[in-house]
């Protein structure tokens, strides 16, 4: 998975504290009115705590059998908050679905981690439960048919602006953000597949001078768990609006 150090919690002297591990850093656990202050790369062990969850709802004998993207990414949001309340530092957050953009009030996003019962603060910025720590985009690979819907729509969408990377990259989606992810539920054949799948829709794209779009929105792989069947990639996109790049981390789960 993804190499960063791990978040712990630590009971002290009767007090409990967040701790990097590896680290003698710690900072207070408390209510709504005290803040915790995280380093930058906790963004990233909580895409490591939903990326290794992926498999587990999944697997879950008592989830129902369902491909509709909403209704999916309804079940995952349900197990990611029973999963943070059990574990050990991310009983903090709460999940949400079809959440509104910060910035883009018409637009939703699909998925969102905020924090609970305390004010979050990284890098400066202080996180309220009102307030997404990231966007996440989720899709069906592959895309389902109906009126405007284009087969790439992970990427790009032609009839409109529905594409995954494509909202990102527009700014529709996380323009308060540099830190986003995408989960994949892979329906039909292989993580491996649809690698090769999305990057030759990015060539393309790329070939027919999309305004935009280039080389360097390419995919690359970050870890593979064959067991578990999840995929992780990364990616960097710039984007329009004057907006600085942003990052996305990409989870595919194959459901088959």
């Amino acid at each position: 998975m993804l190499t960063r150090p791990l978040l712990i919690l630590e009971t002290k002297d009767g007090e409990t504290r967040l701790v990097l591990a590896d680290s003698d850093t710690s900072t207070h656990v408390g209510t709504l009115s005290s803040d915790v202050h995280l380093p930058s790369t906790s963004l990233y062990e909580l895409l490591n705590f939903i990326a290794t969850e992926l498999p587990h709802w999944r697997d879950r004998s008592e989830r129902r059998t369902e491909t509709a993207e909403t209704i999916l990414t309804s079940q995952l949001c349900a197990h990611l908050n029973s999963a943070a309340r059990h574990s050990d530092g991310w009983d903090m957050l709460q999940f949400r679905c079809e959440e509104p953009d910060e910035q883009n009030k018409d637009r939703k996003i699909d998925l969102i981690p905020a924090p609970c019962d305390t004010t979050i603060c990284i890098e400066g910025r202080r996180y309220t439960d009102f307030d997404p720590l990231l966007p996440i985009e989720c899709k069906r690979l592959p895309t389902p048919t109906g009126t405007k819907r284009d087969e790439r729509e992970y990427v790009f969408n032609r009839y409109a602006s529905t594409g995954g990377i494509q909202r990102f990259k527009e700014g529709s989606h996380g323009a308060a953000h540099v830190l986003g992810a995408m989960i994949g539920y892979v329906q039909e054949e292989t993580s491996i597949l649809w690698d090769s799948r999305v990057k030759r829709w990015i060539q393309d794209l790329v070939a027919s001078r999309q305004p935009g779009w280039t080389t360097k929105d390419f995919l690359k792989r970050v870890s593979e768990m064959k067991a578990e069947r999840l995929s992780v990639f990364h990616s960097v996109h710039t984007r329009e609006k004057s907006l600085s790049d942003i990052e996305l981390r990409h989870l595919w789960l194959e459901m088959n």
